[in-house]
């Protein structure tokens, strides 16, 4: 596990992938639940890092609260396509709503393949194949092609065991860059933890911006690569870190 090589930990502002990063990875997405004392550890660290600690997830903003309950913080969720800059401030859709006409014809597709699953975020789609791993390909040149077939801003993006339809215009990056000019963000030194392919471009920006990407095993980083070996690391990361900005 990691050891923060920052010379003030109080200097820095925390962005936060939730599945496979924070939550353990579970086979349907609605079946996760906030491990004990995630709550109690966020908002520790809200309060010492005067506030500067930001979810960036693929779930929508609503859901992280609920999950999360009763912490909230600023957050992107969607990919960055919502943003909400204050833990109790408005929450702000970037995208527009994707066409129902894509909305059916995935629906039409998940439905002839028993096991995949369809999460409907407004703004984006999200097909989980984790129970028939093997349908990978086909479910990737059926979406290509729906995406083909419709006059979106949708490009296609891979998760753990998903496959997105995301907005062009929107990602954790984009998100990150746009938290670091606000207040509590501005000024300190961002450490982004994230897992998978959609946190990459939040990850390199964070190192850009004079920071610190860490990266969590799973199925896109390999052991190798990874700075922690699962979301149980992370989480006894965090605790470490509350432990150390106590002295």
């Amino acid at each position: 596990m990691v050891r923060l090589e920052i010379e003030d930990p109080r200097s820095v502002a925390l962005f936060l992938d939730l599945d496979g990063t924070l939550f353990d990875i579970t086979a349907v997405p609605a079946d996760v639940s906030a491990p004990a004392g995630l709550s109690d550890t966020l908002a520790y660290l809200q309060r010492t890092l005067g506030g500067a600690v930001a979810i960036l997830t693929g779930r929508k903003i609503d859901e992280v609260d609920r999950l999360l309950a009763p912490v909230r913080t600023p957050a992107a969720g969607v990919h960055g396509a919502e943003v909400r800059l204050q833990p109790n401030g408005k929450i702000e859709v970037n995208s527009a709503l994707v066409p129902e006409s894509l909305v059916r014809a995935v629906d039409r597709l998940a439905s002839s393949i028993p096991g995949v699953l369809v999460e409907h975020k407004g703004v984006a789609i999200t097909v989980h194949y984790r129970a028939v791993d093997a349908m990978e390909p086909v479910l990737e040149t059926e979406l290509r092609g729906l995406l083909d077939a419709h006059d979106t801003r949708l490009v296609l993006s891979h998760g753990r065991r998903v496959l997105e339809l995301m907005p062009q215009a929107s990602s954790k990056a984009t998100a990150l860059k746009r938290l670091m000019q606000e207040p509590p963000f501005r000024g300190r030194c961002p450490v982004m933890i994230g897992d998978d392919l959609p946190d990459e471009a939040a990850l390199a920006t964070a190192v850009t911006l004079g920071g610190t990407a860490l990266k969590v095993a799973g199925e896109h980083f390999r052991g190798g690569e990874s700075d922690f070996a699962g979301p149980k690391q992370v989480r006894r990361w965090l605790e470490d870190l509350a432990m150390a900005l106590e002295r």
